[in-house]
């Protein structure tokens, strides 16, 4: 079972990376996806956001592939995965973004969530 889970959590922290990617480079098109505004502002806070979700997704693997993966590591991508469910949801609540939304706030909850559960099957560092 734990193999399966790390490879579910690879697969998550990649498609993060590429996610992320995608809003750096081409930030109209994922707004226009989820229904929000597209500006010079929101473009590029929207890239701004990708660089980060593509560095949180690369630690990850990173860390999994290392000698020893940190829970540390872990944890703050399990936090920046819970918060990204928080912000969006609250985006959609305020009308910046439409129920499409929504489908990327949960996988994010459940991305962190598992995040937090992986985190508690690794060994005390």
């Amino acid at each position: 079972m734990k193999k399966y889970l790390t490879l579910i959590v690879i697969a998550i922290s990649v498609l993060t990376v590429i996610s992320g990617l995608t809003q750096v480079f081409m930030p109209a098109m994922v707004l226009k996806i989820i229904g929000a505004d597209i500006t010079e502002s929101t473009r590029h806070l929207f890239g701004i956001v990708g660089m980060f979700m593509a560095l949180f997704g690369g630690m990850l693997v990173h860390a999994i592939y290392s000698t020893h993966t940190s829970k540390v590591v872990v944890l703050w991508c399990a936090l920046q995965k819970l918060g990204a469910f928080v912000a969006v949801s609250l985006g959609v609540m305020n009308g910046l973004f439409s129920w499409m939304a929504l489908g990327v706030a949960v996988f994010d909850l459940f991305s962190g969530l598992l995040f937090l559960y992986y985190m508690k099957t690794l060994p005390s560092e």
